[in-house]
């Protein structure tokens, strides 16, 4: 990133600008305004630097900064808020999920956060099919909401878990099942607007309602509203593209008019919206093509069948000819046929999914269909997971295949379905004049595709080039008879080219349309009507040139950290799912260290307390680096900063107690006082500084792992000290050398050979806290016929983790480079046993020491125990369980390792059943650090222990962090255990009791 021009400062004067272009109103202060908002709402005012940072920027390439945010309580706050900035002359943007990608949900004066309190499902209605919602609402609980009843809200956008209502009313959103069902304007009857004075208007279909002179406006231009417009399909959402709803012909449809304002008019403050019949049983034809044209050219045939969706998609999305999209739990889907998994793609390299009603839908869609090659899918799973790329590829295409970002700004343009396919042969064609990359996919259907572009937009000349390429694509749309924006809106990103598509007339009249609802324009000025440069206010150009300013642009808002509803396999984010304040979300803190680095609205830099603050309640669980879009990792960004936040600084004493965690057990060891530790933290249950006063301390192993297992230093075999392993206080025969001697298999005794040499890690949990852990491992990769070494470590192997998560960076990495040096060349696969380790010693260690050629070679070699055991045993038998189990996938291992292994390991096992998603909440130092531990109760209260509540009398728990097992245990009441102690237990039970004991 380069530092761009200066960055724009606050005004002295709060007002905006009216249609004339003079000032809004009356000029005053920022104070002023402040005061006279907190003394007439009952809702949050805040005009502190951390409210406003958050609400910068939206989902799009463009930050503007606020005055202040706003979260009124009812539609009476939103007109006392409307009426004190009118008076002021501070203009207002109302706003829902922020996820908008055009700009249109940024503002120089007051944000409405209407998604604070306003959010309620007021009523619904299911003979009459119709709901009443309030504009916060997010669209996933009208849904599940109206499911019971074999209903659902039609427009479906890929955001549908986290945007609002009044959102999509706002851009006319539409979503993948627009075909059957139309846009939002198809699906609201009655919209209550309250006007930037605070007057109030109920509108739906006739002139009731309609602001004075509107009548008189359209009386006046039906010859333009008739003939002027560009012709209508499905997808016409630009400008006030819903203008023509009020011709009398079409019943004067004013509440269908007003969507896809953009927050320019007034703010919507109730909606009553219409319900569609859920299909109970669809089914998915997938459809496969030569090339992405052939399919584009395909998708307006099929529109006969009357499917619910047509959406497509090239190869190019899923990252080439046999690229393969991987999920949490393996390959989903594979481009050169069947994935392995939950489903896979026919042959083919560009896609149709065409959802349909039923399953004989679907097969008639295939008889009709000239395809290369097609397959149906009806079972719900595995649509699901074919649906889930579709999903995910908003931040699946910010990403070019050769790892450059891409970003919005022509994300969603539409033309007539029959002319997709020359259009997007012509836009490809576009792209590849000007030296860009995108991967287009979308509505196909309807003729609405969404690409995301590899700009630079931090270079003049980049901007330069996108000004220019935006002009041009502008003129390709047109020419196609399209629109500039399919379903998101023009924001800023496009509304200055909108004379291009309507011609200026029909832009002059959409400037009366605006100055009849807004005639101070004090509604989100710069939007749509009288509009911004499409390349000012890019939010890139304030960043400075450094490495880290460029991970931290990398979140482009889509937000799908602010999801809140418990359930699925995601972890990101669990702070802001237990408190549900943005600050708290993946994004909230993205937007928070874009404004540090900015320096305009947080002024503290890297010792600024918005930021810390923000970023306190950060588990660095690492699920925003899997679950994300685009990758963010909030745990490394929060490592960085604490880094630098402490530079030459005194600490948190938890960094001391905590950070230091391997020294402290080390010395402890040495000492040979974890019994006297024990002893103490039993009887004296006294705080210790720096620890959270509501948890008790883990009891200390009184014998490390690696004293109970003698042998030689890394690449050594390890000989158990006296022939014998220690677990848990039991002494168990070990058979002389690891990786020798009897095995016990699913055959019970026999001799074993020596097979691949492992080397299995002692982390610093295994060898202070749970070393019966270490000794599990070793009888399970000993029973398949494994050669064991097991460094001796006496402290001086160890994965920095600890310094990472408090953020004492250096030291994490002369503790990495003692471990290199210690460790030597490893002569195999390095199984490490808790995962938070494991993951360190994958990313973190190569990314501190990129110059060390030893720390990639180790990261290479590192395995979970499931890894190891499926790819140097494969023939391996584990023994079988057969019993039901619960508990916690670590979020590391989810987030960094994936556990695709593990389900095939316990499957193979006769373990029935999954540990639970989410977070746990302890999270290593997080859960034993002061202030935090009501945070940690909430994360494990989501998911985890109401699974371990419901759990069958049987179920074994299994959970091989140790911070998973410590939380368990400390708010469950119930011992978890390590996947390698399940199995170790199943192979004592599989010996044959008649079988002599030939053990030592």
């Amino acid at each position: 990133m380069r530092r761009g021009a200066t960055p724009v400062r606050r005004r002295r004067d709060v007002g905006g600008r009216g249609r004339d272009g003079g000032r809004l109103g009356a000029v005053t202060t920022p104070g002023e305004v402040e005061r006279t908002l907190r003394a007439e709402l009952r809702g949050e005012v805040d005009f502190g630097a951390a409210a406003r940072a958050l609400v910068t920027m939206d989902a799009s390439n463009y930050r503007r900064v606020p005055l202040g945010v706003v979260a009124p309580r009812d539609a009476d706050d939103v007109a006392a808020a409307l009426r004190v900035c009118a008076e002021a002359g501070v203009p207002v943007v109302p706003r829902g999920g922020g996820t908008s990608i055009a700009g249109q949900a940024t503002g120089v004066g007051v944000v409405l956060d209407l998604t604070r309190h306003m959010d309620a499902l007021l009523s619904v209605d299911p003979a009459a099919r119709t709901a009443v919602v309030q504009p916060g609402l997010v669209l996933d609980r009208l849904r599940d909401a109206v499911r019971p009843y074999g209903l659902t809200f039609g427009p479906d956008p890929s955001t549908h878990s986290r945007c609002t209502l009044g959102g999509m009313i706002g851009n006319n959103a539409c979503g993948a099942h627009s075909v059957a069902w139309g846009t939002t304007a198809d699906n609201v009857t009655e919209l209550a607007v309250t006007t930037y004075a605070g007057a109030a208007h109920r509108i739906g279909t006739g002139w009731d309602g309609a602001p004075r002179g509107l009548r008189e406006l359209v009386g006046a231009h039906l010859g333009l509203l008739r003939t002027g417009m560009p012709p209508r399909f499905p997808r016409r959402i630009s400008g006030y593209g819903g203008l023509d709803a009020l011709l009398p012909e079409r019943g004067v449809r004013l509440a269908e008019s007003f969507c896809g304002s953009e927050g320019t008019l007034g703010v919507v403050t109730e909606a009553v919206v219409r319900l569609v019949e859920l299909p109970p049983a669809p089914a998915l034809a997938v459809l496969g093509y030569a090339d992405e044209s052939a399919a584009a050219d395909a998708a307006a045939g099929l529109l006969p069948y009357r499917p619910l969706t047509v959406e497509g998609m090239a190869e190019d999305l899923l990252g080439g000819p046999a690229g393969a999209v991987t999920g949490p739990a393996g390959p989903v889907v594979g481009a050169a046929g069947l994935g392995g998994g939950v489903g896979g793609l026919p042959r083919g390299r560009a896609w149709l999914f065409v959802e349909m009603p039923d399953e004989g839908g679907a097969r008639a869609v295939v008889r009709g269909a000239d395809a290369l090659d097609a397959l149906v899918v009806s079972d719900p799973a595995r649509q699901r997971a074919l649906w889930r790329i579709r999903e995910d590829a908003a931040g699946t295409a910010t990403r070019t295949p050769d790892g450059r970002m891409a970003w919005p700004g022509w994300e969603d343009c539409a033309v007539p379905p029959a002319r997709l396919g020359a259009y997007l042969r012509d836009f490809r064609a576009l792209l590849a004049a000007h030296g860009l990359r995108g991967t287009p996919y979308g509505h196909f259907g309807e003729g609405c595709v969404h690409v995301r572009i590899d700009f630079d937009l931090a270079s003049t000349a980049g901007v330069a080039r996108y000004r220019t390429f935006s002009e041009e694509l502008a003129d390709l749309v047109v020419a196609h008879g399209g629109s500039l924006s399919g379903e998101h809106g023009d924001g800023q990103a496009r509304a200055e080219l909108l004379p291009k598509m309507y011609g200026e007339d029909v832009i002059r009249l959409f400037g009366a349309y605006k100055d009849v609802w807004d005639p101070a324009g004090g509604m989100n000025p710069g939007m749509l009507v009288r509009p911004a440069r499409l390349d000012e206010n890019l939010r890139f150009e304030v960043l400075p040139p450094t490495p880290f300013a460029g991970e931290v642009a990398r979140c482009v808002g889509v937000a799908k950290c602010r999801t809140s509803e418990p359930g699925g396999p995601g972890v990101m984010c669990p702070s802001y799912r237990a408190t549900g304040e943005e600050q708290h979300s993946t994004r909230g803190r993205a937007r928070l260290l874009h404004e540090m680095l900015a320096g305009e609205v947080v002024t503290g830099g890297w010792r600024s307390p918005e930021v810390a603050e923000a970023l306190d309640l950060c588990l660095a669980c690492k699920g925003c680096r899997s679950d994300c879009p685009v990758g963010v990792d909030m745990a490394s960004y929060k490592s960085e900063f604490l880094h630098h936040h402490w530079a030459g600084r005194i600490r948190p004493l938890a960094h001391y107690t905590l950070g230091g965690l391997p020294g402290w057990l080390r010395l402890i060891a040495r000492l040979r006082a974890a019994g006297a530790v024990n002893t103490a933290a039993r009887l004296l249950p006294l705080p210790v500084p720096g620890l959270a006063r509501e948890r008790a301390l883990p009891e200390l192993a009184k014998r490390p792992f690696t004293r109970g297992v003698g042998g030689r230093a890394a690449g050594g075999r390890a000989v158990p000290a006296g022939g014998r392993e220690e677990g848990g206080g039991r002494a168990v025969p070990t058979g002389g050398r690891v990786g020798a001697g009897c095995r016990e298999g699913a055959g019970g005794l026999e001799e074993a050979g020596t097979g691949a040499a492992v080397v299995l890690w002692p982390d610093t949990f295994t060898e202070y806290l749970a070393p019966e852990v270490g000794h599990a491992a070793l009888r399970v990769l000993r029973a398949a016929g494994l050669d064991v070494s097991v460094p001796r470590s006496r402290g001086r192997i160890c994965c920095g983790l600890t310094y990472l998560s408090t953020g004492r960076l250096d030291r994490a990495r002369k503790v990495l480079r003692r471990t290199l040096d210690t460790l030597g060349d490893v002569p195999g696969p390095v199984t490490v046993l808790e995962p938070s380790c494991a993951a360190a010693l994958r990313t973190d260690l190569p990314a501190l020491l990129p110059d060390d050629p030893r720390a990639a070679r180790l990261a290479a070699a590192v395995r979970t125990v499931a890894e190891t055991l499926e790819e140097y045993a494969p023939d391996w038998r584990p023994p079988r369980l057969d019993r039901p189990v619960v508990g916690q996938t670590h979020c590391h291992q989810h987030a960094v390792l994936g556990d695709a292994a593990d389900r095939r390991l316990r499957e193979r096992a006769g373990l029935a059943g999954e540990p639970a998603g989410g977070c746990c909440g302890l999270a290593g130092n997080f859960g034993f650090e002061p202030g935090h531990h009501e945070v940690s109760v909430a994360c494990a209260e989501e998911q985890l222990l109401p699974s371990l509540r419901a759990a069958p009398p049987d179920a074994l728990v299994q959970a091989d962090g140790f911070s998973c097992r410590t939380q368990i245990a400390q708010l469950g009441g119930v011992r978890a255990r390590h996947l390698v102690e399940l199995l170790a237990d199943g192979l004592r039970e599989e010996v044959p009791r008649s079988a002599p004991d030939t053990r030592p």
